[in-house]
C-alpha cells in the first residue's frame, strides 16, 4: 500500500512540477511566409542554365534617394519579344584549339579504356591503352560556364582473339558515358528604369519591423533569403546573409570638390530579434577602376535604439567613375529571421557638407490599420446589424517631424471610398495633441488620437455578404516636403471573422509545457455561432508542425476563460500548419462541421498536448496583450501575456460567407451517395441516383487537404488506410466520412 501511495505522490509532484515549468514564450520567426514564392526564380527545371536570362542593368544618375515608402526594387521578367534581347550558345564539349563544338555523336568517358588481345596458342593476353583525346569541357550548370581541358577516352573496351578460326572481335560499350555533347542558350536582356534604385532584393522591404521609423517603410536585414527561407536552416552557422545592392551609378562627371555625401539611417533589432555583439551591418563601395568592393562603414549588434544617422564623404578618386555602386550587407545567423538590422532614408547627393545630417521630412511612421473600434476586421452582418456607433474614437496617428524647428502641420484628412466612389471624410487636425500644443517638437515622433465616431459611419445599407472600403490618410507640413510618405492607404475589410492584428507577424509566441492552454478574449457585436478558428502559425527555431493541440472555445468568467463550450476530440487533434503570404491564415473548422453558440464575450484558443511552444504569430504593432491569457496549471489559474502585441488567432462566425474564401454555401445537394464505402481504390459519386461531376475536397482526420478536384469518381489507391472527410464545393453544412481499407 505504501509503495502505491509513494508512486501516486511522485506522479502528483511531477505533474505540478511540469505545470509550473510552463511559461509564455516569445520567439523569432525563421521563415518569412509573406514573400515565399514571390521572388523571381530564373530556373527552368533543367540541369543546365539553358533558356535562362541574364539581365543587364541600366546606369542611374545622381541624386539617389529612397525613404522606402514605395517599392524601388528592380524586377526581372524575361521577355523574348523584347527588342533588346540577344543570346549566346555554349557547348559542353569543344576543341581546345579552335574552341569549336565537337560533333554531336562524340561521347567519352574519363575512365581509362583499352584494347585486349587474347592469344589462344600462348594462352595469354596483351592490353594496349587507348590514347586520351584532349577535350575542352564546360560546366553548363552555372553561368558563366567554366571550361577545363580534360583527357577523355572512348567509352568502350575492345576484346580481340587471335589464333582462333572465328577471329572474333567484341566491343563492350560503357552504359551512359558521362561526357557527351550538350548545349545551353543564355538570353541577355537590358532592364531600364531610372526610377528604380536597387539591383537585388535579398533584404526585406516592409512597413512593420522597425521601431518608430521616421517614415513609412524600411529595409530589414536578417538570415532569410529573398524567397523567405533561411540561408542555412537548422544550423548555427553565422556568415554574411542579406545584401542590398544599388544599380550602377554614373559618378564620372564629378570629383572630390563636388561634396558628394552618402547618408542613411540605421537601427538594430527594431521589433525583431536582437543582433549579438558578433553580428554586424556593413556598407561597401564598389570601385569600377580596381573592380573591388571596399568596406566603408559598419556597426555591431545591439539592443534597439532610435534610428541614427550615418553621413559619409566620398572623396577617393577610385569611385568617381561610371559604374560606381554601394551595397549593405549583414553578418549574423543564417538559420532564419534572426539578428535584425534596419535602414532608412538612403541618400547620395552633391553639394552636401559634414554637418548636413538632417533628413528634413514630415511623414507618417506606420500605416493606419482600422477605423472601427478595437478590431481590424469584423463580420459585415455583425456590423450592419449593430445599432450603436462602432467607429473608433481613438485612432492612433504617429507622425515624425524631421525639421530642426517646431512645426505645425496643416490639417490632414482621412477619405473613405467604395468601389471608386467617395463615401466620406475625416479631418486630422494639426492641433490634436496633448495640452493643446499646436507645434510638433523638432526631430521627434508624435502620437495623437483622432475621434472618428462623430460623423461618417460605414454604410449599413450596402447589401452582400462582405464589404471592402478603401481608406486613404494624408497629412502634410508647411515646409517643403517629400510627398510620398505624407499619405498611407489600407482597406477596411468586413468578412466573417473578428481580428485584432494588422496581418503581419513580427514574432512567434505561445505557452510551453504539456497541457498548457492559450486563450484570446473577444467581445463580439452580437451573439452568434462559431464554425472555426483562424490561426496564423509561423515557423520559428523548432519545426512544430507535427505537434498536437485541441481547438478550444470557452465562455467568459469575469474576464478569464470559463466553461468549455467546445474542445476537439482527443482522438482527432490538430497540427500547426504554415501558410504563405500576407494575412493568410489556416482555418481550423470544428469537428463534424459543428456550430458553437457563443455570447458577446468568449475566448478561443487551444489546449496543447505537447510541451513545446506552437508559435502562433504575434503582431507587435498593435497592442492587445490584455486580451491574451494562458494557463500553466490545467486551467485553474489564468495569467495575462507579458508581451505587447496582438495574437493572430481569429474567431470565424457562421455567416452567409462560407470560409475565408467567401464562397456561398450550397445546401441543395440531396441524396448524395459515395460508394463503395469502405473502399480500397475507386470511390464513385452520385446525386439523386445519377453520376455527377462535382467539385470536391478530400481531407484527412486532422483536417488537412489531401486532394481537391472535380468529377464523378476518385481513386484512393495511393492514400494510407484510414478515415477521411469528403465535402462538396467547400460545403460547411454536410461532410461525409470515407473509410479507405
Amino acid at each position: 500500500m505504501m509503495s502505491r501511495l509513494l508512486i501516486l505522490i511522485l506522479a502528483v509532484v511531477g505533474l505540478y512540477s511540469d505545470f509550473y515549468s510552463q511559461v509564455l514564450e516569445l520567439g523569432p520567426i525563421t521563415q518569412n511566409r509573406q514573400i515565399i514564392n514571390k521572388s523571381l526564380q530564373l530556373k527552368n527545371g533543367n540541369t543546365t542554365f539553358d533558356s535562362t536570362f541574364v539581365f543587364i542593368s541600366d546606369t542611374i544618375d545622381l541624386p539617389i534617394f529612397d525613404d522606402f515608402s514605395s517599392n524601388k526594387f528592380q524586377t526581372y521578367q524575361g521577355d523574348l519579344n523584347n527588342p533588346s534581347i540577344t543570346f549566346s550558345l555554349f557547348y559542353s564539349l569543344t576543341d581546345p584549339i579552335s574552341l569549336l563544338p565537337l560533333n554531336n555523336n562524340k561521347v567519352f568517358t574519363n575512365q581509362v579504356t583499352f584494347k585486349r588481345v587474347f592469344d589462344l596458342t600462348a594462352n595469354n593476353y596483351l592490353d594496349s591503352l587507348f590514347e586520351p583525346e584532349i577535350v575542352r569541357v564546360g560546366d553548363l550548370t552555372n553561368y558563366p560556364p567554366q571550361y577545363s581541358e580534360v583527357g577523355l577516352y572512348p567509352p568502350y573496351f575492345v576484346f580481340d582473339t587471335i589464333n582462333d578460326p572465328g577471329n572474333e572481335i567484341d566491343t563492350i560499350w560503357i552504359n551512359n558515358p558521362p561526357f557527351f555533347q550538350d548545349s545551353a542558350r543564355i538570353f541577355f536582356q537590358n532592364v531600364v528604369d531610372p526610377n528604380l534604385i536597387w539591383q537585388d532584393s535579398y533584404a526585406y522591404h516592409n512597413y512593420r519591423f522597425a521601431k518608430d521609423p521616421r517614415s513609412i517603410g524600411v529595409v530589414t536585414f536578417d538570415g532569410l533569403d529573398d524567397t523567405g527561407y533561411p540561408y542555412q536552416i537548422g544550423t548555427s552557422v553565422t556568415n554574411y546573409a542579406d545584401k542590398l545592392t544599388s544599380k550602377p551609378i554614373d559618378l564620372e562627371p564629378y570629383n572630390a570638390s563636388d561634396s558628394i555625401y552618402f547618408s542613411f539611417l540605421y537601427q538594430p533589432e527594431g521589433l525583431g530579434d536582437i543582433p549579438e555583439d558578433g553580428d554586424s551591418l556593413i556598407l561597401e563601395f564598389y570601385s569600377p577602376e580596381i573592380q573591388n568592393w571596399n568596406r566603408i562603414w559598419g556597426i555591431t549588434g545591439d539592443t534597439v535604439y532610435p534610428f541614427r544617422a550615418a553621413h559619409i564623404l566620398i572623396s577617393n578618386p577610385i569611385y568617381f567613375q561610371k559604374g560606381f555602386q554601394f551595397r549593405f550587407r549583414n553578418y549574423g545567423s543564417l538559420a532564419g529571421g534572426l539578428d535584425h538590422f534596419h535602414i532608412d532614408y538612403v541618400q547620395l547627393r552633391t553639394l552636401s557638407a559634414y554637418d548636413d545630417t538632417l533628413f528634413k521630412d514630415f511623414a507618417f511612421v506606420y500605416p493606419l490599420n482600422s477605423l472601427i473600434k478595437t478590431y481590424t476586421s469584423v463580420p459585415w452582418d455583425h456590423y450592419k446589424e449593430s445599432s450603436d456607433n462602432k467607429m473608433t474614437d481613438s485612432l492612433l496617428i504617429k507622425l515624425h517631424n524631421g525639421s530642426p524647428n517646431p512645426e505645425n502641420y496643416q490639417n490632414g484628412q482621412i477619405s473613405v471610398s467604395y468601389a471608386g466612389s467617395n463615401e466620406g471624410n475625416f479631418i486630422l487636425q494639426g492641433f490634436n495633441l496633448a495640452e493643446s500644443n499646436i507645434n510638433y517638437s523638432p526631430r521627434t515622433t508624435h502620437s495623437s488620437y483622432t475621434d472618428c465616431s462623430n460623423g461618417y459611419e460605414f454604410d449599413r445599407a450596402k447589401t452582400g455578404n462582405q464589404q471592402v472600403f478603401d481608406i486613404k490618410s494624408s497629412a502634410s507640413a508647411q515646409f517643403p516636403n517629400f510627398n510620398p510618405n505624407d499619405s498611407t492607404v489600407f482597406q477596411q475589410k468586413f468578412y466573417n471573422f473578428y481580428a485584432y492584428d494588422d496581418g503581419t507577424a513580427e514574432a512567434a509566441f505561445g505557452p510551453t509545457g504539456t497541457q498548457a492552454r492559450l486563450a484570446i478574449e473577444y467581445n463580439s457585436y452580437q451573439p452568434d455561432s462559431l464554425i472555426g478558428i483562424n490561426i496564423h502559425f509561423v515557423p520559428s527555431v523548432t519545426d512544430v508542425s507535427s505537434n498536437l493541440f485541441l481547438l478550444t472555445v470557452w465562455d467568459d468568467n469575469n474576464g478569464n476563460p470559463g466553461n468549455i463550450l467546445y474542445e476537439d476530440d482527443i482522438f482527432f487533434p490538430r497540427n500547426p500548419e504554415y501558410t504563405d503570404g500576407l494575412n493568410v491564415f489556416k482555418t481550423y473548422y470544428f469537428k463534424d462541421t459543428m456550430k458553437v453558440a457563443v455570447g458577446t464575450k468568449f475566448h478561443i484558443g487551444w489546449r496543447q498536448l505537447d510541451a513545446v511552444r506552437l508559435n502562433a504569430g504575434l503582431d507587435r504593432n498593435i497592442d492587445n496583450s490584455s486580451k491574451i491569457r494562458y494557463s500553466v496549471d490545467g486551467g485553474f489559474t489564468w495569467l495575462v501575456s507579458p508581451f505587447e502585441g496582438s495574437a493572430m488567432i481569429q474567431p470565424v462566425f457562421s455567416t452567409a460567407i462560407d470560409s475565408i474564401l467567401m464562397v456561398s454555401s450550397i445546401h441543395e445537394l440531396q441524396e448524395v451517395k459515395l460508394y463503395p464505402n469502405p473502399t480500397s481504390d475507386l470511390l464513385y459519386i452520385s446525386v439523386n441516383g445519377y453520376p455527377s461531376e462535382l467539385e470536391f475536397e478530400l481531407l484527412n482526420i486532422q483536417g488537412s487537404l489531401m486532394f481537391a478536384g472535380s468529377g464523378a469518381e476518385l481513386n484512393l489507391i495511393d492514400l494510407p488506410n484510414g478515415m477521411y472527410y469528403f465535402r462538396f464545393n467547400k460545403e460547411l453544412i454536410k461532410v461525409y466520412k470515407i473509410i479507405k481499407q
